[in-house]
């Protein structure tokens, strides 16, 4: 028993004398260990350590950024990680960061909520500053926030209606179980799997479909195999960068300042580029053999009518309710200030 003290009180001294603030004060480099899923050597990834190089030089090497992309597990395990400080920080989108809390499902877990990408941009500017809060409250610090477009649905036969996806059997990402439970409800067949094995799934049939980004589906090959991509704004991709407040609270005003100053440019070139690669990764697969299915407009409300269905299982649960009413008011009031808009 006196050995197991012993060995516990020297590993929280070697806790201290590693952690950032003991860092600093002692005059060392602030190591910060950033993990993603964007893929090694994308664009994303050439941001991310852009923005480290730019860190390191506006605080002459005092902090020092690894980005480790698509080594660190899934979304969930980053978080994890975040929390036993193996990673201080991360660039998530709102499948990691709605594990840490639930609101930024009001941006992204509400299907067709928004029209247009004018309506999410508006949505997204009012609520952002109270997402940054309600992280802030669970130990994060909001360095950027960015999307990355429409998820369109991916799939190995051409499918129009929502009756065509009801025979398919449709990606979800392992643990969501909201998700699987949601879709399951309206007559789906959803299955479980890690993004890692998609398109093992696809080429397999253990899948059929994978509701994501073009990007993505372009950088994962997943157009070799489901070479229809349906035309459906069914939701944004949104992201952010985080870094967790212990190591934020460990760096001087002036550090933090250069910090965001950074993190700023890197967010535009993540919003800017996020947009960019959607319409150009559909043409690259176009290239390679991808049907693009319009959405007729009588498929577009079968979608529309089909989503808002959802709702009522969405508010209180996957959303906070507060957050769910705030999108809807902020919408409604937007759209009766445009009556020309569509």
């Amino acid at each position: 028993m006196r050995f197991r003290r012993l060995v516990l009180a020297a590993a929280a001294v070697a806790a201290a004398v590693s952690s950032p603030r003991a860092a600093a004060q002692q005059g060392a480099p602030v190591r910060i260990r950033l993990g993603t899923l964007v893929p090694q050597g994308t664009s994303y990834h050439h941001i991310l350590q852009a923005m480290g190089e730019r860190w390191r030089t506006a605080t002459n090497g005092q902090v020092q950024l690894t980005v480790y992309a698509g080594t660190m597990g899934s979304e969930v395990e980053l978080v994890r990680r975040m929390r036993l400080g193996q990673l201080q920080a991360a660039t998530l989108t709102g499948v990691g960061i709605g594990d840490i809390d639930p609101a930024i499902g009001a941006l992204q877990e509400i299907p067709m909520m928004f029209r247009t990408m004018e309506e999410f941009d508006y949505v997204r500017a009012q609520l952002e500053p109270e997402l940054a809060r309600r992280l802030g409250e669970r130990g994060f610090v909001v360095l950027f926030w960015a999307d990355a477009g429409w998820v369109r649905f991916f799939t190995r036969r051409p499918a129009v209606r929502p009756d065509d996806f009801r025979r398919l059997k449709i990606f979800v990402t392992a643990g969501d179980n909201q998700q699987f439970d949601l879709m399951r409800s309206a007559g789906f067949s959803p299955v479980f799997l890690d993004w890692s094995d998609a398109l093992t799934g696809l080429q397999t049939g253990m899948i059929d479909a994978v509701p994501t980004i073009p990007f993505f589906a372009l950088s994962m090959q997943f157009n070799t195999v489901a070479a229809n991509m349906l035309e459906v704004n069914w939701l944004p991709l949104v992201g952010a960068t985080i870094i967790n407040r212990r190591t934020w609270d460990a760096l001087s005003p002036e550090a933090q300042a250069a910090l965001r100053t950074a993190a700023a440019e890197a967010g535009r070139q993540f919003q800017e580029r996020g947009r960019a690669e959607s319409d150009s990764s559909v043409a690259a697969m176009r290239r390679r053999g991808l049907t693009v299915i319009p959405l007729p407009p009588a498929a577009e409300t079968e979608w529309r009518t089909m989503a808002e269905t959802f709702y009522p299982r969405i508010r209180g649960t996957m959303v906070p309710a507060d957050m769910f009413d705030e999108v809807v008011r902020l919408l409604a009031a937007r759209r009766a200030s445009r009556p020309g808009a569509r």
